[in-house]
């Protein structure tokens, strides 16, 4: 268990906990530890949410935007939502830690949220095939989930980090999502 060294109004500071990123081994290793971490985030989605955590993202807002800016033609269509959960908000395999297969730590909760679980999961797998597209399977296995219905947000989560890179990232991560969305596959 950490220990809580420093609080402050925008961060907490604790002890180093043990573990690597997940990413920090070998694309067998990650796909194991991404598997790993699905029981976890379903865990995470069935616990009592604490007080006072914001709305989801407004997806509908994203379609719209994206729509409006420009991107690549994407088949976008929202789908419908499940009852609201506790949601991480990045669960990426940047804010995991794991030794081994085991899951050591989640990290970087500012993004915490009440939201649609699949959408979450949805996100969290879309990113993860951006690397791999073996990801997605070892995602969905671990939390038990239907792959179509996660596939489903595929196309929103395409957009909103093709407007994240559009207006904060790095132009060559926009160039390379660029071209990757001009070749689209529902697949």
């Amino acid at each position: 268990m950490p220990e809580l060294l420093d609080e402050r109004a925008d961060s907490v500071l604790i002890t180093l906990l043990p573990g690597e990123r997940l990413d920090a081994g070998t694309a067998d290793l990650r796909l194991r530890r991404l598997l790993a971490s699905g029981p976890w985030l379903r865990r995470l989605h069935r616990r009592r949410p604490p007080t006072g955590l914001p709305a989801a993202p407004d997806d509908a807002g994203i379609v719209d935007r994206y729509r409006r800016t420009g991107g690549p033609p994407l088949p976008l269509a929202v789908p419908p939502p499940t009852p609201a959960v506790f949601c991480h908000g990045d669960w990426t395999d940047g804010n995991l830690l794991a030794v081994s297969d085991e899951i050591t730590a989640v990290l970087d909760w500012e993004a915490a949220h009440l939201g649609d679980p699949v959408r979450e999961l949805a996100r969290a797998a879309y990113g993860a095939s951006l690397k791999d597209e073996r990801s997605v399977d070892a995602l969905v296995e671990g939390y038990g989930a239907d792959a179509r219905a996660v596939r489903a947000w595929f196309p929103v989560h395409a957009a909103e980090l093709w407007l994240w890179f559009a207006e904060a990232g790095p132009p060559a991560y926009l160039t390379q999502l660029t071209e990757r969305l001009e070749g689209w596959s529902d697949g």
